[in-house]
């Protein structure tokens, strides 16, 4: 799992998006199926991490101060 530490988000996105179409393919014996989910379930672990970081990033602003400051955007 350390190499996929070390990658983008895009590029986990690029992996993970070609696991899908491997598993949907339905071509693949049932152990291999089984590791692919798994490589599968750990590139969507890492993004959503990544998407959880810049969220959390996203949602302090910086004040005229130089003081980190909270905010929430009211969806609609």
């Amino acid at each position: 799992m350390s190499k996929e530490k070390e990658l983008t988000f895009e590029q986990a996105m690029e992996e993970l998006e070609q696991v899908v179409e491997k598993l949907e393919e339905g071509d693949v014996p049932l152990e291999e199926a089984i590791s692919i989910y798994k490589k599968g379930m750990d590139l969507s672990r890492l993004c959503h991490t990544k998407l959880k970081s810049v969220e959390e990033q996203l949602t302090q602003i910086l004040r005229e101060d130089g003081e980190l400051e909270e905010f929430a955007v009211e969806e609609e």
